[in-house]
């Protein structure tokens, strides 16, 4: 009996040679002591959802929602926990660092982990001139001698350089970095509550704050509903666990780990933190996040000197963080491209500690020009461009994941069904549902003049992928004919029998 996730009719890759290429070809013989421990995948699960869009970008979405918005933030939530628990079902079966790009090649073609894979690369990279170009304006702000170019720059090499050390530097800077991100939460979920609760110094009870400005929906249904769209990219980078999961010394666990916490994890660090902030501050008078950001203006209403400066910290923090995560997400996509023959074979040459050396470096080169773009030309629209159609990602990725788990689902025998040890309840109800939802979020998007760029720049950046995918296949093609042939040759010659009259 063949477990649809084990194998498919071309590449024949078990779930334990999956394993295996989780940790790349050359390091699949290296002591699990090189590999990513426990602590590490469960920061980096925690780091992929705690970035500056909680610590900044949420104070516009409470302005626009009113206190609803932790409704848009909770639907948002429920959402990625859809496509991590389908996910995880795939991956706790067949471990693989390319994770969708790989299950979207088995379930549903090589044309599918093409678009994903190059997709999500592209993101990436996208986010890593990102974070490169904020995390540098931040360094120009504290110590203005220093050109914000140069500091972005300079990011860009330190965490290039942490990427290529080794598997393990990477995940223990992003352990250490994320929990200062989550110890920060912490404090600030905690001092809140007494906050609201009125057992704070000069606090009183502000539960009211809910509903006494207006309403706890004050501007609708609709903009609780639109808001989702940009929550949802809030929350973009779940599946950077199970990556990462599948390099660490059990894979299985790990990934299962992952997909059943990240849950609670979002309801505790982002719904709680929304659900703070809007009970301690009149959603009317929250300041702009340009003004002041809203966890800073919280901590300062606690009173604890120098929030200003502790917060800036911990928002560089999580800023750097990002970047450290988003060059480890690109560069293990980019060598799974590669290992498929969806990119250049090169890329997936890993050194003797099992890093895809050329896909760290490709990919922060690419990050690198970007960000340059936008110091050089920042009028020429290229860097806009490229943030704009980045904005669908998510949502492709989502869909990619619920189709190809409905897929695989469907081609297993009851028994196969049955020896699943993470599995997606209600199937296909709630594969329905993450579908139309991804659906409903781009229909929204259509209503507004910033979602709309987003739609059209990423379908032209989709659209570009599709022009390509003739060539790749017929690439693809020759190479299978080449083993075909290569095959045929070192094959032995049938044996003959003499047969003596």
């Amino acid at each position: 009996m063949t477990n649809e996730y084990d194998v498919d009719s071309k590449h024949h890759l078990t779930a334990a040679q999956g394993a295996s290429l989780a940790s790349g070809p050359e390091s699949a013989g290296h002591s699990q002591g090189k590999k990513l421990r426990a602590r590490h995948v469960t920061m980096i699960t925690l780091g992929g959802i705690i970035g500056a869009s909680l610590f900044v970008g949420s104070a516009n979405i409470i302005r626009n929602t009113g206190p609803a918005a932790v409704l848009s933030y909770a639907a948002g939530g429920l959402l990625v926990f859809l496509a991590m628990r389908m996910l995880g079902e795939m991956a706790a079966a067949r471990p693989a660092v390319g994770s969708f790009m790989e299950y979207a090649r088995v379930g549903l073609g090589s044309w599918a982990a093409y678009i994903v894979g190059w997709l999500y690369w592209y993101f990436w990279v996208g986010v890593i001139a990102y974070e490169a170009v904020v995390g540098g304006g931040m360094l120009h702000n504290w110590f203005p001698v220093l050109p914000a170019w140069a500091g972005s720059l300079a990011l860009l090499a330190v965490f290039v350089g942490t990427n290529l050390i080794s598997l393990r530097t990477f995940g223990e800077t992003e352990f250490w970095l994320a929990s200062i991100k989550v110890i920060a939460i912490v404090v600030f979920l905690g001092a809140g509550v007494l906050y609201v609760l009125g057992l704070w110094p000069n606090a009183s009870f502000s539960v009211s704050n809910l509903w006494a400005h207006g309403g706890f929906m004050p501007n609708g249904i609709g903009v609780v509903l639109s808001s989702i769209a940009l929550v949802l990219f809030s929350y973009f980078g779940t599946e950077i666990a199970v990556m990462a999961a599948a390099e660490s010394e059990n894979p299985a666990k790990g990934i299962r780990q992952a997909a059943n916490t990240v849950i609670w994890r979002v309801m505790l660090f982002y719904v709680g933190a929304i659900l703070v902030i809007a009970t301690i501050v009149p959603w009317s008078e929250l300041p702009k996040p340009s003004d002041i950001a809203p966890f800073t203006y919280v901590f300062s209403l606690f009173g604890v000197p120098g929030a200003d400066v502790i917060m800036g910290l911990v928002i560089f923090t999580a800023v750097i963080s990002v970047l450290n995560s988003g060059t480890y997400s690109a560069s293990r996509m980019f060598a799974a491209l590669a290992e498929q023959r969806l990119a250049p074979a090169v890329v997936a040459r890993r050194n003797r500690k099992g890093v895809p050396v050329v896909a760290v470096v490709a990919s922060t080169v690419g990050g690198l020009i970007a960000t340059l773009v936008n110091f050089i030309a920042p009028s020429s629209g290229i860097y806009d461009f490229i943030m704009n159609s980045t904005g669908l990602v998510a949502l492709f990725v989502y869909v990619f994941i619920a189709v190809t788990q409905w897929r695989m689902r469907t081609k297993m025998t009851s028994d196969e069904r049955a020896d699943l040890k993470l599995k997606v309840w209600l199937f296909p109800w709630l594969n329905i549902i993450l579908v139309l939802g991804a659906i409903g979020i781009v229909t929204i998007m259509l209503f507004s003049e910033d979602g709309r760029t987003q739609v059209w720049t990423s379908l032209i950046a989709a659209g570009a992928l599709v022009l390509f995918w003739p060539v790749v296949r017929k690439r693809l093609g020759q190479q299978e004919g080449w083993q075909k042939d290569l095959l045929e040759k070192e094959a032995p010659a049938p044996a003959t029998v003499e047969v003596r009259q």
